[in-house]
């Protein structure tokens, strides 16, 4: 049984510039476990709370000093010297020492680097690999490996809102391996690139995920050069690869209106739009197609979606089991976006992947646009059997730890991918 030796923590900085924790966990064997948390630009309300400083002096208040502070003292007195048989006995102690309904107390980044933390030194006392640890923690064996959805054009609060639309993903649907998938998404990258030099004047200047972020005249136009980009790369518009949208509709809706460009749709007018857009393109998921509290739309969506395109839920659900329970009852979606830091520990994320799977909905295990070079991510997706991954770009260190992570586990295991 583990004994927890020494907690302790260090404020470093994400792939925005912006600070965030990274933890370490001593057991009394000696061996440790690090582990760094992400940080979302995309935030939704019921999210679990990131404590920051406040002080306007240092990183415009987002400081995570105070965080840091209660991993070296209040989580690490609390635990240390003490042994928990699992990571759901050290998850529990960590929710109740904070004791707040969104971890305010503490600071979800701060909870959740120690549960991570905890995690990798778990694996190592063990000897074992991250994903067969998390997939142990699930009661599950391990065997798959998740397909990416991978960012290739970027809009909204990812690259300064040059259009409403937050992402455009490509997702190769016929590739059979990881190493297949990121030589195809290459291809298209690279003949994106050619493309918006030809018709924007543009460099590979890339948004916080690594899309590249043109300025695109409208939503439509994001989709039809993503098509053109495919088409130019040599794969051709057909079922080998097809498109994810992040719409993150939260972001433009004011007064019951989608705002998009000049038009201020009404929810049933949106539920349109998509609609129109998934038969016009190879669409195969749609994540927050409206916004976070337009519920009574949402099953209007999901049935108008259905059999078509996943209707996926992030800031809808935010990794919360109380709202992907209602989303359940109300047949709001049909699959949920995890994000481990919106809810703050391990063994609550892993609750809400059950719920989703107890429900047949499909999971999408993701980053977050602030990400670290750690790549726990791609472990937990193989562990949690997730169905599809969504890291970024394949640009950017913090994102290809996570790829070149998934390229090892496929090296080592010969493992398919899910289909």
């Amino acid at each position: 049984m583990p004994v927890i030796a020494k907690i302790y923590a260090h404020e470093i900085l994400d792939s925005r510039g912006r600070p965030t924790v990274l933890a370490v966990c001593e057991l009394g064997s000696g061996v440790s476990g690090i582990a760094s948390v992400p940080s979302g630009a995309s935030v939704g309300r019921a999210e679990a709370l990131e404590l920051r400083d406040g002080d306007p002096q240092r990183y415009q208040g987002r400081g995570c000093l105070r965080a840091v502070h209660n991993v070296r003292t209040t989580i690490h007195e609390a635990l240390c010297g003490k042994a928990y048989a699992s990571q759901d006995e050290l998850d529990n102690a960590l929710i109740a020492l904070d004791g707040s309904p969104n971890k305010s107390k503490l600071g979800a980044n701060a909870i959740l680097s120690v549960s991570l933390a905890f995690a990798r030194a778990c694996s190592n006392e063990l000897g074992i690999p991250l994903y067969q640890y998390f997939a142990q923690s699930a009661n599950r064996v391990a065997d798959t490996l998740p397909r990416p959805m991978i960012n290739l054009f970027s809009g909204g609060k990812h690259a300064g809102g040059q259009t409403a639309m937050q992402d455009v993903l490509v997702v190769p649907t016929s590739a059979t391996t990881m190493d297949r998938i990121l030589v195809e998404t290459h291809a298209i990258y690279q003949s994106a690139v050619e493309l918006i030099g030809r018709k924007y004047q543009m460099r590979a200047l890339t948004a916080d995920e690594g899309g590249l972020a043109p300025a695109f005249a409208s939503d439509e136009a994001m989709l039809s050069d993503a098509i053109e980009a495919i088409e130019q790369s040599g794969l051709g518009r057909s079922s080998m690869v097809s498109l994810a949208l992040d719409v993150a509709s939260s972001h433009f809706y004011q007064g019951e209106r989608y705002h998009m460009g000049q038009e201020a749709l009404t929810g049933i007018e949106m539920i349109g739009r998509i609609a129109d857009w998934v038969t016009t393109y190879p669409l195969i998921s749609i994540e927050d197609g409206l916004a976070e509290d337009d519920w009574r739309h949402w099953a209007v969506l999901r049935e108008r979606l259905s059999g078509l395109a996943l209707t996926l839920g992030d800031d809808l659900l935010c990794t919360n089991p109380a709202r992907i329970q209602r989303a359940v009852d109300e047949r709001a979606a049909d699959a949920l976006l995890l994000k481990v830091n919106q809810i703050g520990t391990l063994t609550e994320a892993l609750h809400s992947v059950e719920l989703a799977r107890n429900a047949g909905w499909q999971i999408v295990v993701s980053a977050r646009s602030g990400e670290t070079e750690d790549n726990w991510l791609s472990d937990l997706a193989v562990g949690w059997g997730g169905d599809y991954i969504k890291i970024g770009s394949i640009t950017q260190s913090e994102r290809l730890s996570k790829y070149n992570r998934l390229l090892v586990i496929e090296q080592e295991t010969g493992w398919s991918l899910k289909r």
